[in-house]
């Protein structure tokens, strides 16, 4: 059975900055968990960052900035974690090249996991066009990443490849 990396925050894991979580739809979650095999993993935590903690954005650009050395994570307390985002991604690429993972299904919007839409670095809400810093390295590596929201088109793609 094909695996695929799971943001942990999907899948109700308390995990996200303010202690919450995310969902996955229900048909959509019944699909993964009958077709693929969930390998769990929230980039953030296992780069040891606390849960709670302060929300993050990218500041002055997106993921893959960050990982050029273009543009900085920080916290709206005004701290960088630049560093911890960077170690989440490379423990998410390091996972996957360990256990054969080609597909990933991560936050959208997330600093580290958001694949097309990410917030503007400026904490106002607004969402911008771009990738997280996970996504971006993941992406990078050629490790199909889709979004809780984009599950049609990794069922499609493995019907196809099938």
């Amino acid at each position: 059975m094909e695996k695929v990396l799971v943001s942990a925050c999907l899948l109700g894991n308390k995990v996200r900055y303010n202690a919450s979580c995310l969902s996955i739809p229900e048909s959509d979650l019944h699909w993964l968990q009958s077709n693929m095999k969930l390998v769990v993993l929230c980039p953030e935590v296992s780069a040891g960052l606390p849960t709670p903690r302060a929300p993050a954005e990218i500041i002055a650009g997106q993921g893959q900035d960050v990982l050029n050395g273009f543009a900085r994570v920080v916290e709206s307390t005004g701290v960088d974690v630049t560093t911890p985002f960077i170690k989440g991604a490379e423990n998410a690429l390091l996972l996957c090249q360990q256990q054969q993972i080609k597909y990933a299904v991560l936050a959208q919007g997330s600093p580290s996991c958001g694949s097309t839409q990410i917030y503007d670095g400026t904490f106002s809400g607004v969402k911008i066009n771009g990738s997280g810093v996970t996504a971006a390295l993941l992406a990078r590596s050629g490790i199909k990443v889709f979004s809780q929201h984009t599950l049609a088109q990794l069922r499609d793609l493995l019907r196809k490849n099938g």
